[in-house]
């Protein structure tokens, strides 16, 4: 992300609620079956997606969720928010249990948590105006705001910098960051406490990625909303979230404020990851190791034994596959799974 379009990351504060946690995720997994193709249909292995997430979010704060692609960072996201049934854990909004509801119960949850999409085409019907794309949550939750649904609108328009005079353009009309604009509308329109971002900015150029997330920080600001902000991209991850949580082949890997953990990570992962990171000073990039994982992502149907990183770990040993390190606290509010943990000095 440019440095002229954002401010720096230490211009992000602190979660502004030290108090009970908004969201709750316990030992949360999500299991896709799968079946051998036989001449009799035989179930195979799972694909483990999502093997056993913990972290907690409060209102307010923003938990920055990293990792290489086929990670089960994107399940995380539409699993706690019940777009997918979890297989097993707990998910836990505002002190209730969420994990099974359905039905009427689960509509009116929707008020309080909603998604920003990847896609920003993909998540637009192309044959609605903007008007009733952004207007059809008020609609699904019967609600008729103060003034009208098409004043209100034209309002989330342009809050989000969208004239309001395009209300009844359709997607095709719009540039793609207009679009995720227009995603972005969708999303805040009920004034939910809780946002799902899940690579929001992935598909925009740099410029236009900068000018989002400044809106998404904006509208936070204002609205006191929590996000989940889901991304690859550890710069724009540095820059809006608080606390991270790093991700491989569906377990947490590493967790910590935002500024622990890309000053002082501990974990092989964490390091690999960083150190892909470009560095806008010449004389600093040069200077900085790179650290290439060998070998590719092993399949979630069949993770190694043990710690799921250590076929491609430079520190792996026969501990690590013969034992699954656990979660542990090694400073405060910083968590590790790794049997080994090094702090690494980050340019």
């Amino acid at each position: 992300m440019s440095t002229e379009t954002t401010s720096s990351p230490a211009s992000k504060s602190v979660a502004p609620d030290q108090g009970a946690p908004l969201l709750r995720i316990t030992d949360l997994k999500k299991h896709f079956p799968q079946f051998k193709q036989t001449l009799v249909k035989r179930p195979d292995n799972p694909v483990r997606a999502v093997d056993g997430v913990s972290f907690e979010l409060r209102r307010g704060q923003t938990l920055g969720l990293v990792g290489e692609s086929g990670c089960g960072k994107s399940t995380v996201g539409r699993t706690l928010l019940r777009l997918l049934e979890p297989t097993s854990g707990t998910i836990e909004f505002e002190g209730k249990d969420i994990t099974h509801i359905g039905g009427t119960e689960l509509r009116i949850l929707r008020r309080e948590m909603q998604m920003v999409f990847q896609d920003p085409y993909g998540s637009l019907n192309p044959r609605q105006t903007i008007g009733s794309i952004i207007a059809a949550p008020f609609d699904i939750q019967k609600i008729k705001p103060e003034g009208g649904t098409r004043k209100t609108v034209q309002e989330l328009m342009q809050r989000v910098g969208l004239n309001p005079e395009h209300y009844n353009r359709y997607p095709h009309e719009f540039s793609g960051g207009q679009r995720q604009r227009i995603g972005v509308a969708r999303a805040i329109a009920l004034r939910p406490k809780l946002v799902v971002c899940d690579e929001p900015v992935s598909a925009l150029d740099v410029s236009i990625q900068a000018q989002v997330v400044n809106l998404l920080e904006d509208i936070q600001s204002e609205m006191q909303m929590a996000y989940v902000f889901i991304a690859h991209d550890l710069s724009v991850v540095r820059h809006i979230s608080d606390r991270v949580v790093v991700m491989y082949l569906g377990k947490i890997m590493e967790e910590a404020d935002r500024d622990e953990l890309y000053e002082r990570p501990r974990h092989p992962y964490t390091h690999a990851l960083l150190s892909a990171v470009p560095v806008p000073d010449p004389e600093k990039g040069h200077k900085k190791e790179r650290i290439l994982l060998k070998g590719d992502l092993p399949s979630p149907q069949n993770p190694p034994s043990g710690c799921v990183f250590r076929t491609r770990c430079p520190k792996a040993v026969e501990k690590c596959a013969a034992e699954a390190p656990e979660r542990t606290e090694i400073s405060p509010n910083h968590f590790v799974a790794c049997h080994f943990p090094e702090e690494r000095v980050v340019l």
